[in-house]
């Protein structure tokens, strides 16, 4: 039976977008059927697929609460399928703080909600001050700051291990 899968992500500057297409590039490469959907135009049919793939962003300490609304009125749902989900936040550039068990911004989302995936993992993502709006440059050098990150306004960096992604990707496709 080939397997089709649906990879629904949330993503503020587009770097969980980019995750996501690695993902899509490996898991394709075993040979399965896999669509991409940005949360923005689900149409809300899970039917057709028998796994199913969340990953979200973070952005001021929460999870996009279109993917958070998605599970709370569809776990039911996923609960009849094969399921993953991937979170990408910059506190993830710890290695202490770079897995879903450590993660506090992954430990704290798994608390609010009943839905357990069969699979979850955490990714670091990319700090790029010079794209974000005075607001945010502004709370997230505050944030960093904070956590002893890097706080100049110029600074562009990824710290999203590809490896990391690439290994998530096989796993997934074994799902």
């Amino acid at each position: 039976m080939k397997h089709k899968t649906a990879l629904i992500y949330a993503t503020v500057d587009g770097h969980t977008r980019k995750i996501c297409e690695k993902l899509q590039k490996v898991i394709q490469g075993n040979g399965q059927s896999i669509d991409l959907i940005n949360i923005e135009d689900f149409d809300g049919d899970l039917a057709p697929y028998d796994k199913i793939i969340l990953g979200a962003s973070i952005r001021y300490g929460v999870h996009d609460k279109k993917i958070v609304e998605l599970i709370n009125t569809r776990q039911e749902e996923l609960e009849s399928k094969k399921t993953a989900f991937f979170s990408v936040n910059l506190v993830a550039r710890k290695p202490e703080k770079s897995n879903p068990e450590t993660n506090p911004y992954v430990v704290k989302f798994f608390k609010k909600i009943s839905w357990r995936p069969d699979m979850a993992e955490t990714f670091a993502g990319m700090l790029d001050y010079p794209r974000y709006s005075f607001f945010d440059r502004t709370m997230i050098r505050l944030i960093m700051w904070m956590t002893k990150g890097p706080t100049d306004p110029t600074t562009v960096k990824e710290y999203t291990n590809w490896e990391k992604v690439e290994a998530f990707g096989k796993r997934l496709a074994g799902l």
